[in-house]
């Protein structure tokens, strides 16, 4: 049995530096998961929030006050993905002003849950 001479071979060490370093990745993806609690939105929270900035515009209960404002109990009205409607909230649109800035990301996610609660 002959050897080709020609044949490219890899470099030495390539299989043990690149598994070690994807399981430290790993490792320390994992150690992220496990430190950083998740927390789910709180529409309780939200509808603090929501009493705050969004009743004279849109009603105690989500129905409209404002010519043009949506109707949040009808289902409907929030057919969007959750990220477009952060992104609606912080930016704007129409005469609602942005809310970037004013209130954080934990306080929009909040805000969202309660929203979609009122649409049930």
């Amino acid at each position: 049995m002959s050897v080709d001479r020609h044949a490219p071979v890899p470099f030495p060490g390539f299989a043990r530096r690149r598994f070690p370093r994807l399981g430290i990745q790993l490792a320390l993806t994992a150690l992220a998961v496990l430190v950083v609690p998740a927390r789910a939105a709180d529409g309780g929270r939200g509808s603090t929030v929501y009493e705050r900035h969004c009743t004279v515009c849109h009603g105690l209960q989500g129905e409209p006050v404002w010519p043009g404002a949506p109707d949040f109990r009808r289902p409907g009205s929030l057919l969007k993905s959750d990220a477009q409607l952060l992104a609606l909230l912080r930016q704007g649109r129409g005469v609602m002003p942005g809310y970037l800035g004013l209130l954080n990301d934990r306080q929009l996610a909040d805000l969202l849950a309660y929203l979609r609660a009122l649409s049930r």
